[in-house]
């Protein structure tokens, strides 16, 4: 007998997020082996001295590791 368990994802396209490295937005996503994995694109901050390669920074991450914007804002105003 198989049993599947389908994973119900917590982020939407277009949802702003935030992690260790700071806010982005969900571009993509996908399931693998059982977790969501996100493609999120990281917000610019200042223009370095050495001026960028790229417009933007995207990277995937695990579900785990990325957090509500909203609730992340509002935790860290009550700090």
């Amino acid at each position: 007998m198989n049993t599947s368990v389908l994973t119900v994802r917590r982020f939407r396209r277009g949802q702003r997020v935030c992690s260790v490295g700071g806010l982005g937005t969900i571009k993509n996503y996908k399931l693998e082996s059982g977790s969501w994995t996100y493609l999120v694109e990281m917000e610019l901050g200042p223009l370095p001295e050495m001026g960028r390669i790229g417009s933007e920074t995207r990277i995937w991450l695990f579900e785990a590791d990325l957090d509500c914007a909203d609730t992340w804002s509002d935790n860290l105003a009550i700090a």
